[in-house]
Formats: C-alpha cells, sequence, structure tokens
C-alpha cells in the first residue's frame, strides 16, 4: 500500500507541476506575444478576463495540487529503503515554491492592479498597460524557467525511483 501510495503521489506531483509549466510556457510563448500586437484597450480587456477565467477550479487542482504532491512523494521517500529519488524532488518542491512565491508577490497583485484599473473610470488603458505588461512578462518568464526546471526534476525523481 505505501509502495502504491509513494507512485500516485509521484506521478501526481510530476503530472501538476508539469502542466502549471505548460501553462505557463504557453503564457511566455504564445499568448503574451500575440497580446502585444493588440491595442491598449484590447490588451487590459483581454488580460482581465483571462485572470477571471482561469480561476476555475482545474486550474485550483493542478496549482495547488503540485506542491502539496510534491512534499507528500518526498515525505514517503524518506522512509523508502532506496531514496535516489528524494533530493530530486525536494529540489522540485524548491523550484516550484519559488514559482509560486514569485505568482503570489508579483504576478497576482499585478493582475489585481490591472482589475482595479480597468474597473476604475478614466483609467488610460496605455497607462494600465504599461504598469502590467513588462513586469508581468518578465516575472512569468522567470517563473515558466522556474516550473519547467521543477518538472524536470521531478522526471528525473521517477526514472530513479523507477528501477528502485
Amino acid at each position: 500500500m505505501v509502495e502504491l501510495l509513494r507512485n500516485v503521489t509521484l506521478i501526481g506531483a510530476t503530472v501538476s507541476v508539469g502542466l502549471i509549466a505548460g501553462l505557463l510556457y504557453g503564457f511566455a510563448c504564445a499568448v503574451m506575444p500575440g497580446l502585444r500586437m493588440a491595442g491598449d484597450q484590447a490588451f487590459v480587456e483581454v488580460m482581465r478576463r483571462i485572470n477571471v477565467a482561469i480561476m476555475n477550479g482545474w486550474f485550483a487542482v493542478a496549482f495547488a495540487g503540485a506542491p502539496i504532491l510534491t512534499l507528500a512523494a518526498g515525505l514517503l521517500q524518506i522512509s523508502a529503503d532506496s531514496r535516489p529519488a528524494l533530493p530530486w524532488i525536494g529540489a522540485g518542491f524548491v523550484l516550484y515554491g519559488a514559482a509560486l512565491l514569485i505568482t503570489a508577490v508579483v504576478n497576482v497583485p499585478l493582475n489585481n492592479g490591472l482589475e482595479a484599473d480597468g474597473r476604475a473610470v478614466g483609467t488610460d488603458p496605455s497607462t494600465a498597460r504599461t504598469r502590467f505588461e513588462p513586469r508581468w512578462v518578465r516575472w512569468n518568464v522567470i517563473r515558466t524557467v522556474l516550473c519547467t526546471a521543477a518538472f524536470a526534476c521531478l522526471c528525473w525523481a521517477l526514472v530513479l525511483y523507477g528501477p528502485a
């Protein structure tokens, strides 16, 4: 039973981190470059709608499930006879945690600011966009790299754990 739990948590952690890495990668490679070509009003309106739409159960399961499953996978490895995957799970947890911190400290406040700017009467969309876009894009790329590295660590942990 413990072995099954180890398998399920490590696979679940890897999949959930991979889903978030892919989501952030999609924003970095397609969504934001596409929106870069849009006018200010369209940019602000679309980003506000994305920020509302992303708050759904499917996103929440992967976003919140990733650190929970990664922590559980790591804790379950501590009691294993052979623990070669443990450092990689730990690295994945730390990297994903750094991406979560960036999300909480930078991206979410920027999203909230854009929402407030979008609701404020008389706010110039150009000003709102200028306050939002460059910083949000830069930090999204950083958290994309962190999540992708976390995903790679967890993939390697699966490789190391598999033969055990």
